[in-house]
């Protein structure tokens, strides 16, 4: 066979073969794109929002040293539980005691000298009724005489007055010192149980001027009640009411749920920083939201991560959709559209969200108003009757889909 007869043959085959790929795709082309089909169905939806944070008591108290000491006795350990006014940390004493005792020593010789003040205060007295008494009466003694006595008088009064100020300094005194030498011993300030105790013996208390968290020496919480601590973001924030019911999952927990509802939502926001995709640092608003734990466990410890799924509305017995079947297309509003559209809009096209209902064997997209959201379903408002046929899955190709277009039921839907 000749070289120019090869090349004939080899030149044919190539055009069999791409006779056939075209033949293929033309009669895959005509059998339309696969996806999954399903009706428009009545379903009870429930639109939650979930949350995470950690535990805490709602009730809990920092104690802190109000002065500088060594510490030289601990009364309690970590998860014991105390009662009010129950004996918690000494403070090295002996400082603060000398104090007292110097200030009480300058007390007592203020008193003292109150008691000199007194004594001279009278004889000036007495001096000037008998200076008075000869110089008017009798002419005895000068003008000038009973002046030095009025003047000697009146300084003595002076002087026991400055006598009186300065016992009351030291009084005052005294009362300062006596109340620091009170701050040396710790007591609780409510019963409740110690879930923090960062200190140990011979460590130096410092009061918290600059750290708080330097300063705290343990922490008192009553857990009779505990709530959950969530942040919810500002998108979600908006749904959320004092008053819903809330299911809480903790870590520590995993095979229990727990009941709570929502106690408080707060009304300032917590700005947090994240990083964006593009490594530039971006502010994401949070809200915090407090649970109140409803039957708590009764080994439950403060800071456990939490999760909170919040109820935050209830339909029963709807139209529902998948949530993967919703998707957003350019759509020319018609006037006679069964949704509400703004007559303005009318004959204008403009991005709709709607669904792509099969009939047959076509997906054509349809504008729907949707209404909450359940785990896997929407609420249909209006767009669609009970028993349609929509377009369900793949993601991909409802992203992809254009109106009009032939599709089929995959064989696994068909099958199943």
């Amino acid at each position: 066979m000749s070289r120019r007869t090869k090349l004939g043959l080899a030149g044919i085959a190539v055009v069999i073969v791409v006779v056939v790929i075209v033949m293929s795709a033309a009669k895959r082309g005509d059998r339309g794109e696969t996806v999954r089909i399903a009706e428009v169905g009545v379903k009870d939806l429930v639109a939650t929002v979930t949350a995470s944070g950690t535990i805490r008591p709602k009730t809990k108290v920092d104690i802190s040293a109000d002065i500088t000491g060594r510490i030289t006795a601990i009364g309690v350990r970590e998860g014991d539980w105390v009662e009010k006014d129950q004996f918690l940390i000494q403070i090295d004493d002996a400082p603060y005691q000398a104090a007292v005792n110097r200030a009480a020593a300058l007390l007592a010789s203020g008193e003292a000298a109150v008691l000199r003040a007194e004594a001279n205060r009278s004889e000036a007295e007495r001096n000037l009724r008998r200076a008075r008494n000869l110089h008017e009466r009798e002419g005895l003694i000068s003008e000038e005489a009973f002046e030095q006595s009025q003047t000697a008088y009146d300084v003595s009064i002076a002087n026991y007055q400055a006598s009186k100020a300065q016992v009351d300094q030291y009084k005052a005194s005294v009362d300062e010192a006596r109340e620091q030498l009170g701050k040396t011993r710790l007591t609780a300030p409510m019963a409740g149980r110690v879930v923090r105790l960062p200190v140990e013996v011979g460590e130096v208390a410092v009061p918290g001027t600059f750290s708080r968290e330097t300063a705290l020496l343990l922490t008192i919480a009553d857990m009779s009640e505990i709530l959950a601590e969530v942040q919810v973001d500002e998108t979600d924030v908006v749904r959320l009411a004092v008053g819903d019911s809330v299911r809480i999952t903790i870590d520590a927990y995993p095979d229990t749920g727990f009941v709570g509802f929502i106690s408080k939502i707060s009304n300032s926001a917590r700005l947090t920083a994240t990083q964006t995709s593009a490594g530039s640092s971006d502010r994401a608003v949070d809200f915090d939201v407090e649970i109140t734990l409803a039957d708590p466990p009764q080994d439950i410890r403060p800071d456990l991560s939490a999760t909170a799924r919040i109820v935050t509305d209830v339909q029963e017995d709807v139209l529902a959709i998948p949530i993967i079947a919703l998707t957003v297309r350019d759509h020319e509003v018609l006037p006679n559209e069964n949704i509400e559209q703004d007559s303005a809009a009318v004959g204008h096209s403009e991005e709709t969200e709607g669904v792509f209902i099969v009939r047959d064997g076509l997906a054509s997209f349809t504008p729907v108003n949707v209404g909450i959201a359940g785990e896997e379903h929407f609420q249909v408002l209006s767009g669609l009757q009970e028993g349609d046929s929509i377009v369900a899955g793949p993601y991909q190709v409802i992203r992809d889909l254009s109106d009009s277009t032939k599709v089929r039921q995959s064989q696994r839907e068909e099958s199943s």
